[in-house]
């Protein structure tokens, strides 16, 4: 029996007097007010009650401060118990495969002396090779690894390939790591390549900037857009340049930064978007149109009304196709063709359109409605036969082909980033997506530049940017003589956030 069972007894069968209770008492209230002061105190250490005040400070500087504290004794640690993770540059250089002097240009190799030693992954022949680079140093000069950015351990060559399986390919960083370790024997952790993409993008911002003022510049311009993780994708595809903007809104003033309908004076192909609606020239893509009118018989495929329109509207696109594929006309006579094509888009549309029905419950019949006033209204706007009466436009690469009445280039373009969107393998920040931006654009402008698209085609004309100190972005931008704009349109239009 313990001590508070007996006290109970006593009371019970009489046996405690009252000096003896008060003692029990107060002996007791003296250990609930040391109990209670120990759970202060313990209260205190761990941070007490939310409106307790904190004695270190909780500022996002010095919470940074406490992460480095602990990061550095994990690292004390683990030096006590051997080192582990990356290898060091000295080991690095013993796994060199072979060794390379670098002397700066202009100097005499006999007036320089070795600066220090760096380890540069490079890929030859298909696989990875690691170089020791002897870096020397002559006339307060140093000499510059050819394709090297900077103090990187990796060549440009792994950081355009790496970049076409994220943002061509579409693969994950662990997917791109695996592919680089199992084809060609490079380790590569997600990191390093992250890491490798944004250096990539700091590199090429100026190339960028080149590409969006050749962008403005040009005779027809192709645009689309689709919705994605952060607002919208928006690519523009022309005859110069190709440029495709992740994360930004689709309205207005995005365009006006972009293209402004105001001071361009080329041909806009897109769709029958509002936005579009303000330049000179438009062509309006007719295989949304074409679309619209197939819908339709598959809604209704006993309705021959539907089926006729479908039937005949086709028709007269490609009549206009081939009308622009004939060599033997004239301007004039193209003008005239053109003409004709009107009165056979008036004369199929002309008795629904005449009608002025008004709006219908929604349905078969009243995108029928739609469908026939927008045929009408973009050929009354002189934007359905556009393209016919153009005259191509050549590319970099030599290659001039007829201006297009559909917009299913950059429709093929945005493929990509679509299906990205649907699996969720887009960018969350607008870091990520300024990025992916600059990249994207520079690497599909490269497609349009030369003749054949490979790793090996892209890195002979990157080097060839070494050597001749500018691109041939740069190199057209000054045959045009213009200027890229003092700020870039990437910062118009997706500002990096504070902090």
């Amino acid at each position: 029996m313990d001590a508070t069972e007996q006290l109970k007894q006593d009371v019970r069968e009489g046996r405690i007097d009252v000096d003896r209770l008060i003692d029990v008492i107060v002996t007791l209230q003296r250990q609930l007010e040391l109990a209670r002061q120990r759970i202060e105190e313990l209260e205190k250490k761990a941070g007490g009650s939310p409106t307790a005040k904190v004695d270190e400070p909780f500022s996002m500087r010095s919470e940074e401060k406490r992460q480095q504290a602990r990061r550095k004794n994990k690292k004390t640690k683990l030096s006590k118990k051997g080192r582990r993770g990356r290898l060091t540059s000295a080991d690095k250089l013993k796994l060199a495969e072979r060794t390379e002097k670098v002397f700066p240009d202009g100097v005499p190799p006999q007036d320089c002396q070795l600066s220090h030693t760096r380890p540069v992954w490079r890929l030859e022949n298909g696989r990875a090779v690691l170089i020791a680079y002897q870096i020397y140093r002559g006339k307060n000069q140093y000499g510059k690894i050819p394709g090297v950015l900077g103090r990187s351990e990796f060549s440009l060559e792994i950081m355009v390939e790496i970049a076409y399986f994220v943002y061509v390919v579409g693969l994950s960083f662990d997917k791109v790591c695996l592919a680089l370790q199992f084809l060609q024997n490079l380790p590569l952790g997600k990191t390093q390549a992250d890491t490798l993409l944004q250096r990539l993008s700091r590199h090429w911002q100026h190339e960028f900037d080149v590409l969006c003022t050749l962008l403005a510049n040009s005779l027809v311009v192709h645009a689309d857009e689709t919705s994605w993780s952060i607002n919208s994708v928006w690519a523009f595809l022309s005859e110069k340049a190709r440029v495709v903007f992740f994360g930004v809104h689709k309205d207005a003033d995005t365009l006006a930064q972009i293209l402004d309908p105001h001071t361009f004076a080329g041909l806009v192909i897109s769709d029958d978007a509002a936005v579009y609606a303000n330049f000179t020239q438009s062509q309006k893509c007719w295989a949304h149109l074409l679309r619209k009118a197939i819908k339709l018989t598959l809604q209704e495929p006993a309705n021959q009304e539907y089926r006729q329109f479908t039937d005949r509207l086709l028709e007269i696109y490609r009549a206009a196709c081939r009308v622009q594929r004939d060599g033997r006309l004239s301007a004039a006579g193209r003008a005239a063709k053109v003409a004709g094509l009107d009165d056979e888009i008036l004369e199929l549309c002309a008795p629904m359109w005449a009608l002025e029905l008004p709006p219908l419950e929604d349905g078969p019949e009243d995108d029928y409605r739609l469908l026939v006033n927008e045929v009408m209204r973009l050929m009354l706007a002189k934007q359905l036969f556009t393209f016919v009466t153009t005259a191509a436009a050549a590319q970099p690469n030599g290659v001039s082909a007829p201006v297009a009445g559909t917009n299913n280039e950059v429709e093929r373009t945005l493929r990509n980033p679509s299906e990205a969107r649907k699996t969720g393998r887009t960018s969350k920040t607008v870091a990520g997506a300024r990025r992916q931006t600059i990249i994207v654009s520079v690497l599909e402008s490269l497609r349009l530049y030369l003749p054949k698209f490979t790793l090996a085609g892209v890195i002979k004309e990157i080097n060839g940017w070494w050597q001749a100190g500018q691109s041939c972005f740069t190199k057209l931008l000054k045959k045009m003589k213009l200027q890229p704009g003092t700020e870039s349109v990437l910062d118009k239009v997706m500002p990096v956030p504070d902090g």
